[in-house]
């Protein structure tokens, strides 16, 4: 029986060490995704967005936190307006753009401030969208272009946890 203990005790620490290290960053905090704070409006996909933009891109080796230029947007993961600043995307005022985490799907989520929509300025799409949430899951055709460019949406992937496109059958969804 003592033959084994030794034996169990490395099976445990391994184990143990196989879990515990589950997280490669370590405990709760993420990783320090390399960014860019627009020091001037500029394009980025084809949408204008205004100085203190920050731009978020995917992990890349040795380069993390943020860093004194713009990379490549075939990086980007995030499009985030300064606090308070919106631009307009398909007539409704957003303040942030996520390109989809899972990387097979071809698109991204944007998020509405609907407190900046005049009553003037709503629409049926503007309202549409506000009934179900603030942010929309747009797929598109061409990934270098995150406007609202009707011939680039390839369709309206979600409006919430509450609308899919997983029952494309289903006419509520």
């Amino acid at each position: 029986m003592k033959i084994f203990k030794p034996f169990s005790s490395l099976v445990a620490l391994i184990l143990t060490g196989c879990v515990g290290n589950m997280n490669p960053t370590g405990g709760n905090s993420s990783p320090d995704y390399p960014y860019f704070i627009t020091t001037e409006p500029m394009i980025v996909k084809k949408i204008r967005v205004p100085k203190g933009t920050t731009l978020t891109y995917d992990e890349h080796f040795f380069v993390s936190g943020k860093q004194d230029h713009k990379m490549s947007e075939q990086r980007l993961t995030t499009i985030k307006l300064p606090e308070g600043q919106t631009i307009n995307w398909g007539g409704v005022p957003v303040y942030e753009i996520y390109k989809f985490f899972n990387s097979e799907m071809r698109g991204y989520s944007v998020y509405a401030d609907f407190s900046k929509l005049s009553a003037d300025k709503k629409t049926k799409f503007s309202e549409l969208w506000q009934s179900c949430s603030n942010d929309l899951g747009i797929t598109i055709k061409n990934e270098d272009d995150w406007s609202f460019n009707k011939e680039n949406i390839a369709d309206v992937n979600d409006c919430s946890v509450l609308y899919q496109r997983y029952f494309k059958d289903n006419q509520e969804q």
